[in-house]
């Protein structure tokens, strides 16, 4: 991304420039803008930060991509495209790799198909991050974005049991991009772990999101938390968990880390 392009379109007032420069690189700025890590990438080599404090380059990209979902007709303009290559990409997954590698295929003439197990294109942009850190609303914006490029989505299609990669290769897909996700859960290996009251973080965020359990108590879900919680872990996931589990009711949330 031309991080001082953006920024200096910014200053200029040139809104629909800024947005130009950034989708240019990154077709998902409303969602990169809110999650990603940027005070450990793009901010941490900012030369700012050798004296002050470096420029919240987050928060400008989520503000170029709120401004645009707010102040166009349609907030998913599509980027003029390059003549088409006559070759079919198969995209396994509508997670972020998946929304990103289809995108930037569409915008280099590939015909893309996205296909995506779940009713809902997303992965764990929809089914992993609560709400109240990532609104659906801005995940369907930047899928509703992908789409417009060209790309079609083919939702309830689980690869391997509708259709197999090698199905795909012998159906004219001259490739086939697999990002379908991390979906299995990690677990310790200690006594306890299969008792009940005991999640997964996996499976936990997934119920909260699926049922809406992060809106309790205007959603009653089945996604039942007791009253002292323990989160075993430190990272993102842990402390969406640990969120999420204060929002259902719980009095009490320990993280428990290692270090």
């Amino acid at each position: 991304i031309d991080i001082p392009g953006f920024i200096k379109a910014i200053g200029a007032g040139d809104m629909p420039g800024a947005v130009r420069i950034l989708k240019d690189k990154n077709s998902l700025p409303g969602i990169c803008g809110r999650v990603c890590p940027q005070e450990t990438q793009c901010e941490a080599t900012c030369s700012l930060a050798k004296r002050e404090a470096p420029i919240a380059i987050g928060r400008l990209e989520r503000y170029v991509a709120d401004w645009e979902r707010a102040n166009t007709k349609s907030a998913n303009s599509p980027i003029v495209q390059p003549a088409p290559t006559g070759k079919r990409v198969a995209v396994v997954g509508s997670g972020p790799a998946s929304l990103t590698a289809a995108a930037d295929l569409a915008k280099l003439g590939y015909s893309v198909i996205l296909f995506e197990a779940l009713h809902v294109a997303g992965g764990v942009l929809m089914y992993g991050i609560p709400e109240f850190r990532l609104p659906k609303e801005i995940v369907q914006n930047e899928v509703g974005y992908v789409a417009s490029l060209g790309v079609e989505l083919e939702l309830d299609s689980v690869v391997g049991k509708v259709v197999t990669v090698d199905e795909l290769l012998s159906n004219g897909y001259q490739a086939v991009f697999l990002a379908p996700g991390a979906g299995a859960p990690m677990f310790l290996n200690i006594p306890g772990e299969n008792l009940n009251g005991i999640y997964s973080a996996n499976e936990f965020l997934t119920r909260v999101n699926l049922m809406k359990a992060y809106m309790f108590p205007e959603y009653d879900t089945p996604v039942k938390v007791g009253k002292r919680v323990a989160v075993i872990g430190g990272g993102n996931v842990a402390m969406d968990s640990a969120r999420c589990a204060l929002r259902l009711g719980a009095d009490e949330v320990y993280i428990i880390y290692r270090r």
